[in-house]
């Protein structure tokens, strides 16, 4: 073949796939979430926040949970100027206290559509010098509380023969980090729970997920040392911290019907590591 003829060949098909690549650009995914309802826990700081407002700018309503910081719940709500938000104060490891948070939701709400399990705390220490309550207090928390607000939410769910739960989960849940035998203990259990109530829900179309972020750059994060901060970020392959919009990102993709046939599953946003 002369060489005039493969060039012009070359040429055309490089055209052709940049045409393709700048369509794929500018098709970029739109969720639309108006007629849903959204219940995101620990949902007005750091990575439930940033849940909590790709929601809102989808279009659902939200009640967004918090645990104990009253301030920072109402000024996010202050800041959000709508009444599509909503927060409610509910500690998640009191199933009591859950369980009437729920018949208050219920009266108020026809349908439950989504629900992020996002609360959690930690208290790190080496397994020799941890106290029996710091282990339980993450277990309450992290595990126990993912139990409580799924347990009540599924309920809901399984009257319209639908919904979304996902779990906030860790790297640490896999690969286990000194000093958090408690932490990764409860962030082990969430997975487990999912893929075992993934196989119980699903016949009622009710997918079951996990999303496990890697180093992200909260207030957690900006609290640590600087030297410790480069340390860890040299360990990411893509040589940065992830964004909470990220993450939430990924939540909005799970919770879709674009992601009807993904439950049981973990996706991890780590950068690589």
């Amino acid at each position: 073949m002369p060489l005039s003829l493969m060039y012009n060949r070359v040429k055309k098909s490089n055209k052709f796939y940049l045409k393709i690549a700048r369509t794929k650009r500018s098709l970029k995914m739109k969720f639309n979430y108006i007629e849903n309802n959204v219940i995101v826990t620990g949902g007005t700081r750091g990575i439930g926040r940033a849940i909590t407002e790709a929601f809102l700018k989808s279009g659902a309503t939200v009640t967004a949970i918090y645990g104990g910081n009253s301030e920072a719940a109402e000024k996010f709500k202050a800041e959000m100027g709508t009444d599509k938000l909503k927060i409610k104060k509910l500690d998640v490891s009191d199933y009591k206290a859950v369980e009437a948070f729920f018949d208050c939701f219920d009266k108020e709400n026809n349908s439950l559509e989504i629900v992020v399990n996002n609360a959690g705390i930690r208290r790190d220490a080496v397994l020799g010098m941890m106290s029996p309550s710091d282990w339980q207090k993450v277990l309450d928390v992290n595990l126990t509380g993912t139990f409580n607000v799924s347990k009540f939410a599924l309920m809901k769910m399984l009257q319209n023969k639908y919904g979304r739960i996902i779990n906030i989960t860790s790297p640490s849940g896999r690969l286990g980090f000194a000093g958090q035998a408690n932490y990764a203990a409860s962030k082990a259990g969430q997975v487990a729970l999912a893929k075992s109530l993934a196989k119980e829900a699903g016949r009622r179309s009710i997918t079951v997920n996990c999303v496990s972020p890697g180093f992200i750059e909260t207030e957690l994060l900006n609290d640590l040392p600087q030297e410790l901060i480069k340390e860890y970020k040299k360990t990411v392959p893509l040589k940065r911290f992830g964004k909470p919009e990220e993450i939430a990102n990924a939540v909005l993709f799970l919770a879709s019907p674009e992601a009807s046939y993904i439950t049981g599953s973990v996706m991890e946003i780590t950068g690589g590591i």
